[in-house]
C-alpha cells in the first residue's frame, strides 16, 4: 500500500448515479491512505506526501467488467466464426477450440486479457469460465486467480460449467468438458474455500455460474445450484436471452418467457446477474426491476454477432441493476472497457435517438453498477472510505484537443485510452500506459505460439 495525493485533475467522475462530475472549482484532489480514499476536495500536500500530478487529466473509478471469457483471448478473429450469428459461431469457435485450451493456453490468454483490461482502466474483472470437467488436466480456477494476482487486478470467478452439453461433438469436434452435479458442487465448494473472500472490499470472489440456464443443467439441478449458492453466500450468474433462440426455446418447451422461467427456478433477485438479455418483453423487464436482478450489458459482442441491442435504459428505469461487460474476445476481438462504453454510447443513440445513454450514465453503470452487482459495495465510486481503485486518463493527445467537456472525453472521443496511472486498492498497476514489470514482448511471443498450436490441433481434427 502507498499513501499519496492525486492533485489537479481537470475533472473527476465519482461513479455516482447523479451529480457525479466534480470540476476543479469543486475540488478534484484525492488523498489515498492505506489503499482507501481518505479525502476529496481542494487539498494541500502534507509534509513528505507523494503527489501525483493530475493536471490535464481526468480521474475515474476503475472500470468493473462484469462478464468476460478470458480463455477467448487466444481465439480472436477466427475465420470460421466471422459473418455468422451466435449458434454457428459457438460451434465454430468456443465449442471447437475450447476443448483444446490447456494450462499453457489459459495462462497466456488470462494474463494478456487482464493486461489488456488494465490498460483500458479496468480494475475488477469478472470472468465466466466454463471449461471444467472431464478432459481438463489442470485447475482453471487456480490459473485464473493466479493471473489476476500477478497483475494486481481484483478478480471474480464466475464459475461456469455444465452437467450436459449441446451436441456439437462429432468426428472433427471434441466434446466440451462437462461434469455431474455432484462433481460440480464438490468443485465449487473447494474453489470457494480456497479463493472466495466475503465482504465488499474483497480481492477475490467466486460466483455460481452454469453456462446457460436452459442448456447446461436440468431444471432441478438449476434450482439446487441456486439454493446451494445462497446457502454458501455466493452470487449467481449465467447467459440469458442473447438471441431469439432463447425465447423460442422457452416458448416451445415451457410456454413461458425466459426470465419468468428462470424466476420459477429461483434464479431471480439482487444476487443474480445475466449477460446479454437482449430480447426481453415488458413483463420480463418489470420483473427484473422489481427483483433488482442485474444485466451485464455487452454491446460490442451483441453487435458483432448481430444479436441486437439490449433494452438497458428500460431495465434501469424499471429498477434493475445495469452493468457493463466486454464479453469474450472471440466475439469482440478486444478486451477494452473504454471502447465498450464508446460503442454503447453510439449504438443506443443509433437505435433510440441522440438523447439516449448519456456518457455520465454509462460511466455509472460500468463502475458503481458493476461493483454492486458483484457484491463489492466498497468498490466502484470515488468517495471517502472506498477502495482506491482509480484510473487517471491523460488528455494531452490530439484526440482530446478542442474538447469543451473534459469529464466525459475518454468515452465520447473513443479510441485507445492514454492512461497516466491505474491503482487497485492504492497499489499502482499501470504507469504511463504500461504495466510495471510486465514483459509484454515475452507474453506476446507466447501468445503467437499458442495460436499456432491451436490452429495446428484444430487442423488435425478437421
Amino acid at each position: 500500500m502507498h499513501d499519496f495525493l492525486i492533485q489537479g485533475a481537470s475533472a473527476l467522475h465519482t461513479g455516482e448515479a447523479t451529480q457525479a462530475i466534480r470540476t476543479p472549482a469543486q475540488g478534484t484532489d484525492v488523498r489515498v491512505c492505506g489503499g482507501l480514499i481518505a479525502e476529496i476536495g481542494s487539498l494541500t500536500p502534507e509534509p513528505g506526501e507523494a503527489v501525483v500530478d493530475a493536471r490535464d487529466a481526468v480521474l475515474y473509478p476503475g472500470w468493473v467488467n462484469t462478464h468476460h471469457h478470458l480463455f477467448q483471448t487466444v481465439l480472436k478473429n477466427v475465420s470460421s466464426g466471422q459473418g455468422v450469428p451466435l449458434m454457428p459461431w459457438l460451434e465454430a469457435v468456443p465449442y471447437r477450440h475450447g476443448p483444446l485450451i490447456d494450462e499453457e493456453a489459459l495462462t497466456v490468454a488470462a494474463t494478456l486479457g487482464i493486461a489488456e483490461l488494465l490498460l483500458s482502466g479496468c480494475t475488477t474483472v469478472a470472468d465466466h469460465h466454463y471449461l471444467f470437467g472431464q478432459g481438463v488436466g489442470h485447475d482453471p480456477a487456480a490459473v485464473l486467480f493466479g493471473a489476476a494476482e500477478s497483475l494486481g487486478a481484483r478478480f471474480v470467478l464466475l464459475r461456469g460449467g455444465a452437467t450436459r452439453t449441446r451436441s456439437f461433438a462429432s468426428d472433427d469436434h471434441l466434446p466440451m468438458p462437462h461434469e455431474s452435479l455432484d462433481q460440480m458442487l464438490r468443485a465449487l465448494d473447494d474453489t470457494a474455500r480456497r479463493f472466495h473472500q466475503p465482504g465488499g472490499a474483497a480481492m477475490r470472489k467466486v460466483v455460481v455460474a452454469p453456462t446457460t440456464p436452459f442448456y447446461s443443467t436440468t431444471p432441478g439441478e438449476l434450482r439446487e445450484l441456486a439454493r446451494t449458492a445462497r446457502q454458501w453466500g455466493l452470487g449467481l450468474h449465467s447467459h440469458l436471452s442473447e438471441t431469439q433462440d432463447y425465447v423460442r426455446f422457452a416458448a416451445e418447451q415451457w410456454r413461458m418467457r425466459p426470465v419468468h422461467w428462470c424466476a420459477e427456478h429461483e434464479w431471480i433477485g439482487p444476487d443474480v446477474s445475466y449477460a446479454h438479455m437482449v430480447h426481453l418483453d415488458e413483463g420480463e423487464i418489470a420483473l427484473c426491476g422489481q427483483t433488482r436482478t442485474a444485466i451485464a450489458h455487452c454491446p460490442q459482442s451483441n453487435g458483432r454477432l448481430g444479436s441486437g441491442v439490449a433494452p438497458v435504459q428500460s431495465l434501469h428505469e424499471a429498477g434493475a441493476v445495469v452493468t457493463v461487460g466486454v464479453d469474450g474476445a472471440a466475439s469482440n476481438e478486444a478486451a477494452d472497457m473504454l471502447n465498450e462504453l464508446h460503442a454503447a454510447w453510439l449504438i443506443h443513440r443509433a437505435v433510440k435517438g441522440a438523447h439516449a445513454q448519456p456518457a455520465e450514465q454509462l460511466i455509472h453503470w460500468a463502475t458503481d453498477g458493476g461493483a454492486r452487482a458483484l457484491g463489492l459495495d466498497r468498490v466502484g465510486r470515488i468517495a471517502v472510505g472506498m477502495q482506491a481503485d482509480l484510473a487517471l486518463y491523460d488528455l494531452n493527445h490530439p484526440r482530446y484537443a478542442g474538447h469543451h467537456e473534459l469529464a466525459t472525453a475518454p468515452i465520447t472521443a473513443g479510441g485507445g485510452g492514454h492512461l497516466r496511472r491505474v491503482w487497485v486498492a492504492g497499489r499502482e498497476v499501470v504507469r504511463d500506459g504500461a504495466i510495471p514489470g510486465f514483459d509484454l514482448p515475452m507474453w506476446l511471443a507466447r501468445a503467437r505460439r499458442v495460436v499456432q498450436r491451436l490452429q495446428q490441433r484444430a487442423g488435425v481434427l478437421a
